[in-house]
């Protein structure tokens, strides 16, 4: 249903009803008070540029909806539909005659949305105080540690795919190889977290790919997925702090968790705010990169481009970071086993999978062994080390 608005409330005080979250509300209050945004910001002490990205996310929240009076649009459309366009036919003193406004179900701007929203309560999030750094660490060295396709919230069965695999066993595979990567690697003095996409086995409340629709054995709610992947995540990154004064963290998109992946990184942004120690690497699209001297790291899941694609895409998407270095390496997942080649300027490193196989892929034939592996890189020479571990290492 669409929102009624007094004939008396101004434009301001409507984008009221387009609040996320308590701290959107106080910043469109707080331009209403004190009549603008500069003498807003200083009136509830709040830096000018954090109170224009608030109020600018309240202004592109409601002209999703349809609202935007500076633009002569004053009808929000009813949700589940966002604008899609308009169109205004004005008389020759300039006043509205006509007005057209088209609605869709827009998968890109519902992805906006989206993000709005995960921004809006990653506000209200407690933030994480920071810890002590450890003392020692090689500067020179930076630590890799990658989790790929976990598929948190997976039910297998041992008879179909050789092993089970369900949230309590994720939950102790994933956090106990983890420590034996840490443990086992050399004491650098920077890392990356590198969660390399499907994370969840799902996307929302129901159990299916997020793009084609294909059914998934899942164990339990959604809720309880997420809940397994935020406490897992939480420790990794914990245990990351306590070996490494710096901890770099990506969490990847992948094509289980299109949605998840943008949550997860809002979230371990904001919980890490205080923690000058913690950097999540953000970025719109689904390719990431870290620079660690002279060698250039790069991340993406694999659904989108083939290995061999990789190096063209990093070096026309990440220029000044190919031209700066001289090691370069790509790592992605998606396929479940590994694979580690050379293409053109740039070694491509394909991950395994601790996870087991589900039903889907036991059918299918497709077979890997389970594994992590964590990769040490120098900041000249490129990667000088490796540690591997499996699930029947940590039992």
């Amino acid at each position: 249903m669409s929102l009624q608005f007094q004939p008396d409330e101004t434009a301001t005080s409507a984008l009221l009803h387009y609040c996320q979250s308590d701290a959107q509300r106080r910043v469109v209050q707080a331009v209403i008070d004190f009549g603008g945004v500069r003498a807003g910001a200083l009136g509830i002490g709040q830096g000018r540029t954090g109170f224009q990205k608030t109020l600018a996310r309240v202004k592109a929240h409601a002209a999703a909806q349809g609202y935007a009076p500076d633009h002569s649009l004053k009808h929000p459309v009813p949700t589940p539909f966002v604008a899609k366009g308009h169109s205004t036919l004005y008389d020759g003193d300039g006043n509205v005659r006509l007005q057209w406004v088209k609605t869709k179900l827009d998968d890109e701007l519902r992805s906006e949305a989206i993000r709005e929203a995960f921004e809006a309560m990653a506000e209200e999030l407690p933030r994480l105080e920071p810890t002590p750094a450890p003392e020692t660490g090689l500067p020179h060295l930076c630590n890799l540690y990658t989790l790929t396709d976990c598929h948190v919230g997976m039910l297998a069965w041992r008879k179909e795919g050789g092993a089970d695999w369900d949230l309590g066993i994720a939950e102790r595979t994933l956090t106990e190889c983890f420590r034996q990567m840490i443990e086992r690697s050399p004491d650098a003095e920077t890392c990356v977290v590198n969660q390399l996409g499907d994370f969840l086995h799902s996307d929302g409340l129901l159990p299916v790919t997020p793009t084609s629709g294909h059914i998934l054995d899942q164990d339990g709610r959604f809720s309880k997925m997420v809940s397994a992947a935020i406490r897992i995540l939480r420790r990794i990154v914990d245990m990351a702090l306590a070996k490494h004064q710096t901890v770099f963290v990506v969490m990847a998109e992948g094509n289980h968790d299109l949605a998840s992946s943008v949550w997860l990184r809002l979230m371990f942004a904001a919980l890490y705010e205080n923690e000058p120690r913690v950097k999540v690497i953000d970025s719109e699209l689904p390719y990431y990169v870290h620079i660690h001297g002279e060698t250039m790291l790069a991340f993406h899941h694999g659904h989108l481009k083939k290995n061999d694609q990789l190096p063209l895409l990093f070096a026309a998407q990440y220029p000044r970071e190919w031209g700066s270095t001289t090691k370069r390496y790509a790592h992605c997942g998606h396929r479940h086993h590994e694979e580690v080649k050379e293409h053109s300027g740039m070694k491509v490193v394909q991950h395994s999978t601790l996870a087991a196989r589900d039903a889907y892929a036991a059918r299918g034939g497709w077979m890997s062994e389970r594994q992590a592996t964590a990769y040490t890189y120098h900041a000249q020479w490129g990667q000088v080390g490796s540690v591997t571990v499996t699930p029947e290492m940590v039992g």
